[in-house]
């Protein structure tokens, strides 16, 4: 038996969360950042918690920001921390500022609404210049090779909700836990 590896040091990584926004096929939203060079540029909405917030009104607030959406049905969460590390060298602000790398709660959200609600001028500055929908087992390799490893986990982790609609697994049990029902 293999010894499990041992768990990174959590308070070296910035709090984050991530969100998996599905439509009503099965596809995900993914958002070109802007001004980064490509190809490796798309990825889903993820952004920073603020001190004392609720891990899931900041998956709300971050989705709202970055992508003007705010008609969603709750599907799912991950139940730990993702983690992974900047790669050596990394200049971005968030390792200038000491973080090792970013610690996520990823949640998967359903979207409801138009896509006339999409809006990526709504805060400033955009985080994405262009969007698009995708199968989500696309996703790992359109993001940058230092977040692939939490996409691919990502993908595993929330596969059932990107199944045809006839084949969707319910998540009843954790939305009604989620909402305190």
């Amino acid at each position: 038996m293999e010894d499990a590896a041992p768990s990174p040091d959590l308070s070296l990584y910035r709090p984050n969360v991530g969100v998996v926004l599905f439509d009503d096929e099965g596809r995900v939203w993914l958002g070109r950042r802007a001004k980064t060079k490509g190809p490796l540029n798309w990825q889903v909405p993820p952004g920073g918690v603020d001190e004392g917030e609720d891990l899931y009104d900041a998956a709300l607030r971050e989705l709202q920001e970055e992508t003007g959406v705010i008609t969603v049905t709750p599907l799912g969460r991950t139940d730990d921390w993702v983690t992974y590390d900047f790669p050596s060298g990394w200049s971005g602000s968030k390792a200038q500022k000491g973080w090792r790398g970013q610690k996520q709660v990823w949640f998967a959200f359903r979207f409801e609404g138009d896509e006339g609600e999409i809006d990526l001028k709504g805060h400033e500055p955009p985080e994405f210049d262009a969007w698009r929908w995708a199968r989500l087992e696309e996703a790992p390799g359109l993001v940058v090779p230092f977040k692939r490893d939490t996409y691919e986990h990502v993908a595993r982790a929330f596969a059932g909700f990107a199944a045809p609609p006839a084949q969707r697994r319910s998540r009843r049990g954790w939305l009604a836990k989620l909402l305190g029902s």
